[in-house]
């Protein structure tokens, strides 16, 4: 019984993180994710399909609740240290809907920042080692791309709101831009080695992908940076999180 309360507060932040967007469209709530970025993303953007990503984080952070819950994971370490820093990552996702929404701009970088903290904290704090198949499928890639895409998502969120506050003029973009870019794969390469957990660094080498693509046109320099820091994440989330079983669970 002791164990139930973060189960159940997993399951509710993932239920309140998948209904935000939908609460927020529905009952038309203010601005819009992409109204939102929109005021600011001429320093650094990330190409629109990328974002789709969310469609296969939610579904499997609805895996991971289930599968978190089941009296057979009671004893679990690696879901027991993971449990309140994803719930608060989690939570901390919807909680940015709303204030992207209200247009609370620098309320959106410190909730962005800290559910990616809290994320990359969770996933150091529980050592995979050997991780069975299902722990593997159902509780580190769910984890490991939100925490990748927060990542990436939290250094364009911080030059999207530092340019439509008028601190970044179009002559220093470029130089923020890249700074964006690079700090980012730095902190993917540092997280890797660390966790070793490979959908870490694809959800991060997907954003950087994303960027070149959206960058390409205007600022080539930018995008081919970000294709080259792609690469590397890349690589070496191949290397460092090749996937380590111990049999099925």
């Amino acid at each position: 019984m002791k164990d139930a309360p973060r189960k159940l507060a997993v399951i509710a932040a993932v239920a309140f993180a998948i209904a935000a967007p939908a609460a927020q469209a529905v009952l038309d709530i203010g601005l819009s994710a992409s109204q939102f970025a929109d005021q600011g993303d001429s320093t650094l953007r990330a190409a629109g399909y990328a974002f789709s990503i969310w469609s296969l984080i939610y579904l499997g952070l609805i895996a991971y609740a289930l599968w978190q819950a089941l009296p057979r994971n009671t004893g679990n370490p690696a879901i027991r240290a993971l449990a309140w820093p994803s719930a608060l990552a989690i939570a901390l996702t919807g909680a940015w809907i709303f204030a992207s929404a209200l247009n609370e701009r620098w309320l959106t970088v410190a909730i962005i920042v800290a559910a990616a903290a809290a994320m990359v904290f969770g996933l150091m704090r529980a050592s995979r080692g050997k991780s069975t198949f299902m722990d593997w499928l159902l509780v580190w890639w769910p984890l490991g791309l939100l925490g990748g895409w927060l990542t990436i998502a939290s250094a364009v969120n911080i030059l999207t709101v530092m340019t439509a506050e008028g601190l970044i003029g179009s002559g220093s973009a470029l130089l923020y831009g890249m700074a964006g870019v690079i700090a980012t794969a730095a902190v993917a390469l540092w997280v890797l080695r660390r966790t070793a957990v490979l959908p870490y660094g694809a959800a991060v080498t997907w954003g950087l992908v994303a960027v070149w693509v959206a960058e390409r046109p205007g600022e080539p320099a930018l995008a081919w940076l970000a294709m080259a820091c792609a690469v590397v994440v890349g690589l070496a989330a191949l290397w460092w999180g090749r996937p380590a079983t111990a049999g099925k669970r």
